[in-house]
């Protein structure tokens, strides 16, 4: 009888996933000089249909990382206004030159370019590493604590033991599973549907959103093509589906007709990307050894795209903490408790600002096909002008909005 023994590392910490809180926490513990390895289950960031706005937040970050100009060299669009067309007519949601910020303005960008920036950032520093194609599938549990997990790689098992264990593995988490964490779920009325189409020089880009006649289309500007969000009743797929796409062609085309020509490049269902829109939250994110933050702490609606800005928020207020805990030997527990009570607030409310939009507005329309007046909500809104700096702030600096703590060890004096 023969048996294969399983291969284990250790690293001071184990990030469990390479998305936008994972890769910023890496790079910001090992910054710090904290020994850190991210698990990252795919052999790329190239991934279509994932979030891609970099809100002004995200851009202060890099500001204060030093790394800004670098960034803004990557190609990116810049979106100062937030506009939709309701009904004929165009209500700005947003106004972002307005607010308190270095870049007044939410940058669109791959999010597979920003993945690369950030760990090329994070490999300049010797006690960063990344295992891609490296898939956590368990935890490793020792006295009641985690310590570890249980990853799969190509080359065999793998067991990465740790003093802590970070899981940002996303809103389906495995680790939260496995974990016993109880998710509390707030629901959506709405799924959204992605494709890509080419964009014609002639074409617009005054306007990110156009709605009316019981759906809405989202048009975010790519430089040489259109990522496209067809925002649908929850579970109603199968039956747009059974229309066929020609139906949901036409649809589209109903919202902008200067789109028909690149619409009509969507030949069959296998060009469209189904977002099941969920909208979660964990009521408690730690136990002893173990921490949850970004998506696998509380999955975030689309709706102003702020779930990657939030994720990363979370992983600047965990490394504040983390980093003086960890290098002094401090209690990691308590540690991981003021990390949930920081970040939990600005989740509640973000999160109500959404159920709200959700409720309030995107339900009506995508529930009434004949309703064709703008909602009252954005009616005022459109009104008081002074209002649309409410959003703005809310979408684009965030509730509680985090600062870089950490030191930098290419920068301190020994």
């Amino acid at each position: 009888m023969t048996s294969s023994a399983v291969n284990t590392i250790r690293h001071q910490c184990c990030v469990v996933g390479g998305g936008p809180a994972g890769l910023m926490l890496g790079y910001l513990l090992a910054r710090a000089g904290i020994d850190v390895v991210v698990l990252e289950k795919h052999k790329d960031f190239l991934r279509d249909f994932r979030g891609d706005t970099i809100h002004p937040s995200t851009l202060e970050l890099m500001k204060e990382l030093g790394v800004l100009d670098e960034f803004l060299q990557r190609p990116h669009q810049q979106l100062k206004h937030f506009k939709l067309k309701i009904a004929g007519e165009s209500i700005t949601i947003a106004d972002f030159s307005k607010i308190n910020a270095f870049c007044q303005y939410i940058a669109f960008m791959p999010q597979w370019d920003f993945l690369d920036f950030i760990a090329d950032q994070a490999n300049k520093y010797p006690s960063f590493h990344l295992l891609m194609e490296c898939e956590a599938v368990d935890i490793i549990e020792e006295d009641g604590k985690v310590s570890g997990v249980k990853a799969k790689t190509s080359s065999g098992p793998l067991n990465i033991l740790a003093d802590l264990t970070i899981g940002a593995d996303g809103r389906n988490s495995v680790l939260r599973n496995r974990a016993g964490f109880n998710v509390q779920n707030i629901g959506a009325p709405m799924d959204v549907i992605w494709m890509r189409v080419s964009k014609k020089p002639e074409y617009s880009t005054e306007y990110l959103g156009h709605v009316g006649q019981g759906s809405i289309l989202i048009t975010l500007d790519r430089g040489d093509y259109w990522q496209c969000a067809f925002v649908i009743p929850k579970g109603q797929f199968e039956k747009f589906k059974e229309h066929g796409i020609d139906y949901m062609r036409q649809k589209m085309v109903s919202k902008m007709p200067s789109l028909k020509d690149s619409i009509n490049e969507i030949q069959d269902w296998n060009d469209c990307f189904l977002l099941t829109v969920t909208v979660d939250r964990l009521k408690k994110w730690w136990r002893p050894g173990f921490i949850c933050i970004g998506d696998a702490a509380h999955a975030m609606s689309p709706i102003g795209g702020v779930g990657i800005n939030l994720a990363i928020q979370d992983a600047v207020a965990a490394a504040n903490e983390l980093v003086p805990t960890l290098e002094g030997g401090k209690d990691v527990e308590s540690a991981l408790a003021k990390i949930q009570k920081r970040r939990e607030f600005p989740t509640k409310m973000t999160q109500n600002f959404q159920v709200f939009v959700q409720n309030r507005i995107i339900s009506n329309v995508i529930n009434e096909s004949d309703t064709e007046s703008i909602p009252f909500p954005l009616r005022v809104l459109q009104t008081v002008t002074m209002l649309q700096r409410l959003p703005a702030h809310v979408i684009g600096l965030g509730i509680r909005q985090e600062h870089i703590q950490t030191p930098d060890i290419k920068n301190v004096k020994h």
